[in-house]
């Protein structure tokens, strides 16, 4: 089958591999000449035999709008456009009704997998209608990991429904992330275990706990012990606000994936408003010692 792949980031360059390898035709755009096949997106337009199927790979938000209005402008009647990136699931059907009044089509597609996906194989959650789907089972069949279909891939809803489902794969993320941090944080604190790494690998065989983020984590340690050359610093993507966004929409109690979302907001203070002024009232209320900025530096 044939392609065309606008982005070819870290996920989308592999993407683009694990398709030819498996015998699909991919022609990709990228703004960097270096990696892209075209040099617009009229060109990739232009290089595709109708009807075209064109992936869409790029960074949520207004790249991906953009990028969607160019497309709306250079496809034609019949043509189909899949979302693989992480857009937020209510820019679906503004999307897709774009390209409906040309009569092009919509898919959004979460994807799962980052940069293990080119060998593994990507999870991929499917918004859209069952005959674009399936028009495009071929590409999913080549994305997703070997083995029963329904282990991989699924076709989760009409527009929308795709990214929702990564949206909240995302947000559990989040708390799987967070809880295998702090059970690291505790071996860490007590003298008793002196093999914390060890400790954490045991766990990946047998257990209740392993994972394949948990085999990350074990990954990771042996290559930098203590963690001594990472920062605590941790950005959000903006799924697992999304994620808390939609539980504060549904009343669906949400705490693990809230106070992950919350524990990131704090990695990036280099001194707590919050907790200054907690520090500020136990020692209005009860004259308790504050630590100065003098003897903390």
């Amino acid at each position: 089958m044939q392609l065309g792949l606008v982005g070819l980031g870290k996920m989308g360059f592999n993407m683009r591999e694990r398709l030819r390898a498996h015998g699909h035709e991919v022609i990709g755009y990228d703004p960097r000449p270096e990696v892209s096949d075209v040099a617009s997106l009229a060109d990739l337009a232009g290089a595709l035999g109708g009807p075209r199927v064109v992936w869409v790979m790029v960074p949520s938000g207004h790249i991906t709008r953009e990028t969607i209005a160019e497309l709306a402008e250079v496809l034609e009647p019949g043509d189909l456009v899949i979302d693989g990136g992480n857009s937020r699931f209510t820019e679906d059907k503004p999307n897709a009704d774009l390209l409906a009044k040309n009569d092009v089509g919509y898919l959004d597609c979460g994807v799962s997998g980052g940069i293990w996906g080119l060998e593994n194989g990507y999870g991929l959650m499917v918004g859209g209608s069952e005959a674009d789907v399936a028009r495009a089972m071929p590409i999913f069949d080549a994305l997703r990991p070997e083995g029963e279909r329904a282990d991989g891939f699924v076709h989760a809803g009409p527009v929308g429904a795709g990214h929702y489902a990564k949206m909240i794969h995302n947000g559990i993320e989040y708390g799987l992330m967070h809880a295998y941090a702090e059970g690291y944080e505790l071996l860490e604190a007590e003298d008793l275990v002196t093999d914390v790494h060890g400790v954490l690998r045991a766990w990946t065989k047998g257990t209740v706990v392993r994972s394949w983020l948990l085999d990350l984590l074990v990954k990771a340690l042996a290559e930098d012990p203590d963690f001594a050359a990472i920062s605590g610093y941790t950005q959000d993507s903006g799924e697992g606000r999304w994620t808390v966004e939609e539980a504060i929409n549904h009343a669906v109690p949400a705490p693990v994936i809230s106070a992950a979302l919350f524990a990131r907001f704090a990695s990036r203070q280099s001194d707590s408003p919050a907790m200054k002024a907690v520090s500020a009232l136990r020692n209005q209320f009860g004259g308790h010692a504050v630590q100065r900025v003098s003897e903390s530096g």
